[in-house]
Parts: C-alpha cells; sequence; structure tokens
C-alpha cells in the first residue's frame, strides 16, 4: 500500500485549514491572541514551516536548514494559503514514492544525535496541521465568529 493511500484523510484535514484561513481577514493576520502567542498569520506560515522543516531538511535533506516564512513576504490570506499549497503538494509527491515498508526507515535528526522513524515524523506533521487548525478555529470564535465545523 502506498503511503498517500494510508494518509489519504489528509486532504481533508487540509481542505478544512484552507477553509479555515478562509474566514480571516488579512487585517487579522496580525492579530495576537493571548501574551506570547505567534500572530495569527504566523500560526499559519507556522504549519508550512514544520511541514517543509521536516520533511524538506530532516527527511530529504533539500533544504540546508529550517524554514522560517515571514508574515512581511506573505501578507494576506491568498498568499499564504498559495504557500501552503505549493508546500503540501510536494508532501504529497514525496508521500506517493513511499509504501508502508517505508514507515520503519529511521531518519537522523540534522545537527543532533537523535534518529526517529519516518512514521513518527509524518504522524507528527500531520498531527501539527491538526492542531493548529484547531487553534485558528478557536482563534476565529474569540473574534466573534464561527470557526471549523466538522
Amino acid at each position: 500500500m502506498k503511503l498517500s493511500q494510508l494518509f489519504s484523510h489528509w486532504k481533508q484535514v487540509r481542505d478544512d485549514l484552507l477553509s479555515t484561513i478562509d474566514k480571516f481577514q488579512d487585517e487579522e493576520l496580525s492579530f495576537v491572541p493571548f501574551d506570547s502567542s505567534m500572530t495569527v498569520g504566523q500560526i499559519m506560515l507556522h504549519i508550512g514551516e514544520a511541514e517543509d522543516g521536516w520533511f524538506r531538511y530532516v527527511v530529504n535533506r533539500e533544504l540546508l536548514d529550517w524554514p522560517d516564512y515571514d508574515l512581511e513576504e506573505f501578507p494576506t490570506t491568498e498568499l499564504i494559503k498559495d504557500q501552503l499549497t505549493i508546500i503540501h503538494a510536494k508532501s504529497e509527491g514525496f508521500l506517493q514514492t513511499l509504501d508502508t515498508g517505508d514507515l520503519e526507515r529511521t531518519i537522523d535528526m540534522p545537527k543532533r544525535n537523535h534518529r526517529l522513524k519516518l512514521s513518527w515524523i509524518i504522524w507528527h506533521v500531520l498531527e501539527h496541521e491538526i492542531h493548529h487548525r484547531g487553534e485558528l478555529s478557536l482563534i476565529l470564535g474569540i473574534l466573534g465568529r464561527a470557526g471549523l465545523d466538522v
């Protein structure tokens, strides 16, 4: 079985994330929901940073360092959604190359003396997106609007 089949529900998670982002106005990207929080826009970009970081920096070593996307480069929800879509298309392509046997592969963490299984990394990236999708939905509630209703 291809991993893209095993993780096919990620498409719904991503669709829901993009729908949640659509509920924000561009002016709200700088909103800080609580002390020490990232801004709304930074949270959105953080989802992409983690996905790119884990798959293209840690696993495939395509990047020289962990990515850091600046809200000034992506100042609108449309630009953020475009960036997340580009990143996720790369991830989907990567998953297409794998099968269930690859889940046991161990990955050496760059700059650390630590190894992780590919299965843990993939589930972590998906769980991370679900977590922050829920956080964005909660922030919409703080702003007095309906969040994601799954």
